[in-house]
């Protein structure tokens, strides 16, 4: 090995030891931060939807693909609906999921535990019913108008899971009805929809968005009609989470003018609904993936409308008042998801590290020139102790014993490597030996 790469390896290992425990706390203080931050996410979430072929389902599968694109895995849970995936996150089953307004009673451990990230679309009460099934009696309405008229009919108001039976319930009570004077079956909502068409019902309830299968094809079948809910407004003040929409004439098709004309409808709002540990960034990704997802113009919206701050019943996440306001962050526009997210969840944390190690480091220059002047240092103890002898003993028969002494201080001197900008240093003590050797010589 050469001197050059000798002595320029000695220099890197006395800086490595010298700044080593430098080193060790910045170290040992960035993972404590990082320990107490959590700043990356979990790999998995669990996210509750819905019925098969729902706009629920539909929805959860473009959250998962919109994730996977940042390395997060959503597990899609099937549920019932609205009320079943209320139930799931209250007992700790799903991390996040899609709740609609009015689905259940609050409680008062739902502020503790749950919280929303937001409106995402509203979820019309969709009434199909069969022309057929109406009376064809003189004075008898050719059209449904009104809850009243359901009295007496087949009506499938949905499973217990779905949350339709609770809205309906309340719907109908306000018209005071009660639901014995209904012919009422709680299906799901495919056995439902072929019952319905196979004539086994005279009508059906959805509460979905309008991208539901279910919603598009009915809306399209002959013999089918929608009712029209002219007392929309007054249910709207009759029930906060209800809103007054419209269907405009010609929206499902222009060709053909489905339908014919506006239909009037009440809407509660879908919001999402996340348990409050869940991983803040994982609330980021969920908001944005919403705002592509839901911000589009639709048939009860225009662009940008949604995601949304308004009509929630439960408390905002911080998460999602930040990203619903603001653009994507901007490292996440160039970085990978992972690097920007820690990043930015540790920038204060190492801006106050760095401004601690900093005066401390202070201290690694004079260390580091201890460190190799040490090894200079320490031989001139020994050589200041020959020369006592020398002057306590006037040389004499001990002459030669120093001599030796003086020779073997010298053969560790020639010895001693240390970087180039000290060999000064080495050479003084070498002088300083022979200076000895004379005295002891005179």
């Amino acid at each position: 090995m050469s001197k050059t790469i000798r002595y320029t390896l000695l220099s890197l290992r006395d800086l490595a030891v010298s700044a080593g425990p430098f080193v060790v706390l910045a170290v040992a203080l960035l993972v404590l931060a990082y320990a107490w931050l959590d700043p990356n996410p979990p790999k998995r979430v669990t996210l509750a939807t819905g019925p098969a072929q729902s706009a629920y389902a539909e929805f959860g599968k473009r959250y998962a693909e919109i994730l996977a694109r940042d390395g997060i895995t959503v597990v899609l849970l099937p549920s019932q609906g609205s009320a079943d995936n209320l139930q799931l996150l209250r007992e700790g089953k799903a991390d996040l999921g899609f709740v609609q307004g009015g689905t259940s009673a609050d409680r008062p451990e739902d502020d503790t535990h749950l919280e929303s990230l937001g409106s995402l679309f509203v979820e019309p009460v969709w009434l199909f019913y069969r022309k057929d099934a109406l009376p064809n009696s003189a004075g008898a309405p050719a059209s449904l108008d009104s809850l009243t008229q359901l009295q007496g009919l087949r009506v499938n108001i949905g499973t217990v899971g779905s949350g339709i039976p609770n809205l309906m319930e309340k719907l109908l009570s306000s018209n005071k009805i009660d639901l014995p004077s209904l012919k009422v079956s709680a299906l799901e909502q495919t056995p439902a929809t072929v019952a319905f068409l196979e004539g086994k019902l005279d009508a059906i309830v959805f509460a979905s968005a309008p991208e539901s299968l279910m919603v598009q094809m009915l809306l399209q079948t002959p013999g089918i009609k929608l009712m029209d809910f002219p007392q929309s407004e007054a249910y709207s003040r009759r029930f906060a989470f209800l809103s007054p929409v419209v269907l405009p004439r010609g929206v499902v098709d222009l060709a053909a003018n489905i339908p014919p004309q506006d239909v009037r409808l009440v809407a509660p709002t879908t919001a999402l609904i996340d348990r409050k540990e869940t991983h803040p960034a994982l609330l980021q990704l969920f908001v944005q993936a919403g705002k592509q997802i839901h911000g589009g113009a639709g048939w009860f919206r225009r662009a940008r409308d949604y995601p949304n701050l308004a009509n929630n019943e439960l408390l905002i996440a911080a998460e999602a008042e930040r990203s619903i306001n603001n653009d994507k962050p901007f490292l996440q526009r160039y970085l990978p998801f992972w690097v920007a997210n820690l990043v930015e969840r540790m920038w204060l944390v190492m801006g106050i590290i760095l401004a601690i190690m900093l005066p401390l480091s202070r201290i690694v220059p004079p260390l580091y020139a201890f460190r190799v002047r040490s090894r200079i240092f320490r031989w001139y103890a020994q050589l200041r102790d020959i020369e006592a002898r020398i002057e306590h003993t006037g040389g004499g028969v001990k002459s030669g014993v120093l001599l030796n002494e003086l020779n073997s201080l010298e053969q560790r001197a020639e010895k001693i490597t240390v970087p180039l900008s000290y060999t000064n240093e080495l050479y003084a003590l070498r002088a300083n030996i022979q200076l000895v050797r004379r005295k002891l010589q005179a």
